[in-house]
């Protein structure tokens, strides 16, 4: 059976039932389904405690990962309410995502593995009373992650030097 370019424009239907093809003298061509790619799956959670004083927040950030795949690295995004200071020093893979937002990587996470610590002690314009600080997970090597429940917290800090579990 010999197709020509305008019947298969005519009839897709039937060129894609088609497993092969002769397109011309010597030359055929065969339909193969792609591969189906599947993407690893983790559970990601994000645990830790905040304490605000008069002029700094610290952060205690625990970064877990349940499976059932390991992940290269896990980056976290941490967003306030109120504008951090310009100037200061952040922890060793951590920078500055705008004026209220920090992100840090986290590293590898293994499954059911000890939890990647990340302390972060940020200073604010101004002395804030109150502060909501939001964490979650903004990239995870592109692992599904069927509970996104415990990989974003928000909690509000006042400024009584307690900390907030979250």
């Amino acid at each position: 059976m010999r197709l020509t370019r305008r019947a298969v424009l005519k009839v897709p239907a039937v060129a894609a039932t088609v497993a092969a093809v002769v397109l011309g003298p010597g030359l055929s061509a065969v339909a193969e389904p792609a591969p189906r790619v599947i993407a690893p799956e983790a559970d990601v959670s994000h645990h830790g405690r905040v304490s605000l004083g008069e002029e700094r927040i610290g952060i205690q950030l625990r970064t877990g990962n349940r499976g059932p795949s390991p992940l290269a690295d896990v980056t976290v995004r941490l967003r306030f309410s109120v504008p951090l200071a310009a100037w200061q020093r952040l922890p060793q893979g951590c920078l500055r995502g705008g004026s209220r937002t920090v992100l840090c990587a986290t590293g590898p996470l293994r499954v059911d593995g000890p939890a990647r610590r990340t302390a972060l002690g940020l200073r604010f314009t101004g002395r804030p009373t109150e502060v909501a600080v939001r964490v979650d997970t903004v990239w995870n090597g592109g692992a599904s992650d069927r509970n996104r429940k415990n990989d974003t917290q928000e909690v509000l800090a006042l400024a009584t030097g307690d900390p907030y579990v979250f």
